[in-house]
């Protein structure tokens, strides 16, 4: 499995911005579909956002729309999460899921999980 590292994650006010980045070990990474995901403290992991494997389709939950924008350089092997308009309920361990491009949007139940960023969004 491909190996996957989450960063760019920290504290920030309300109304600011962070971007998350998931850095792969090789290119095959290239080829999956990718995800992000989100666990507060006591709740379940949520969906965040989706991309296919080239880039060409995006898919993001309700509750980031408009917010977030998630992107790939694939050339770097990288995934991005673009975050603005912060919130205190987006305060939460961020994870990244990368499977089978077959499996856009992912849904998090197979492939290669990073070990997660912490965003704290303080009001």
């Amino acid at each position: 499995q491909v190996q996957l590292a989450e960063s760019g994650g920290g504290l920030v006010q309300a109304g600011g911005s962070l971007t998350l980045s998931c850095a792969a070990s090789d290119r095959t990474f290239s080829s999956l579909a990718v995800g992000w995901f989100r666990q507060a403290p006591g709740k379940e992991r949520e969906f965040v956002a989706a991309i296919s494997w080239n880039g060409d389709s995006t898919l993001y939950a309700d509750s980031v729309k408009g917010r977030f924008t998630i992107s790939r350089d694939n050339a770097k092997n990288t995934v991005y999460l673009q975050m603005n308009s912060l919130k205190p309920e987006d305060t939460a361990v961020y994870f990244c899921n990368a499977d089978w491009p077959s499996n856009h949007p992912v849904t998090g139940t197979g492939g290669s999980w990073g070990q997660g960023t912490q965003v704290t969004v303080s009001s």
